[in-house]
């Protein structure tokens, strides 16, 4: 898995906190942003009390690659986003690519059957493109098949995707990608980012009875 920051709102500290504040000022947004003003205690203020629009003027747009299909299908469901993904119907899989995850991986019994599997599809697949256009084709493939994808999200429903894709309930793909987004994102935006992650760095967890029990305390540290 490889993701790379391609785009992202500069100075979205400053910017966000300016046009917070200039929900309360009588100046604009563009004379607020070099006032001096602490952005982390203005966002701290406005956020904390549950103003979240502000961040919304941020932007960050990602290249995500080899990631499965199975983490694109649950990705797709954060509403407040843009996606383009690596099509199956121009783009021909003739060479196995698939991701295997970690449970299986660490499991020589069933590695070899999830290998045997993917063999046994690609063989296939290729067979069905020398018959039929690859756009249908395709309708073999699983899952596990691996594609590229560019992801463009607000700040806010980074937020959002963050609080929770870096649970530990989340499937453990989708978390290490969020992991690694999080990471980025803290790096060009600490202020915005500061508190970001599962609920369980800020308080207690809302899962109940399907709690983890495991507080990942561990993003605490990543600022």
């Amino acid at each position: 898995m490889i993701v790379k920051l391609l785009a992202h709102t500069v100075n979205a500290d400053k910017i966000c906190a300016s046009a917070g504040n200039s929900c309360y000022s009588e100046r604009p947004s563009h004379e607020l942003m070099d006032d001096g003003e602490d952005p982390e205690r203005i966002l701290s203020k406005i956020v904390g009390m549950g103003h979240h629009s502000v961040v919304e003027h941020a932007t960050f747009t990602f290249s995500v690659q080899g990631v499965s299909r199975a983490l694109t299908h649950q990705l797709v469901r954060h509403r407040v986003a843009s996606f383009s993904q690596q099509s199956q119907r121009y783009v021909s899989l003739k060479e196995p690519t698939y991701v295997i995850p970690e449970t299986i991986r660490e499991d020589p019994e069933a590695l070899s059957v999830y290998t045997r599997m993917m063999d046994s599809i690609w063989e296939s697949y290729r067979k069905l493109c020398d018959r039929v256009p690859a756009e249908d084709a395709r309708y073999i493939l699983p899952n596990g098949t691996t594609t590229n994808i560019t992801i463009t999200m607000n700040a806010r429903e980074l937020l959002h995707f963050f609080s929770l894709r870096t649970c530990n309930r989340a499937q453990r793909e989708i978390r290490d990608m969020a992991d690694m987004m999080l990471m980025i994102c803290r790096d060009v935006s600490p202020v915005v980012f500061r508190n970001a992650g599962p609920p369980c760095i800020r308080g207690p967890c809302p899962e109940g009875k399907l709690s983890c029990g495991k507080p990942r305390t561990e993003l605490k540290k990543l600022k």
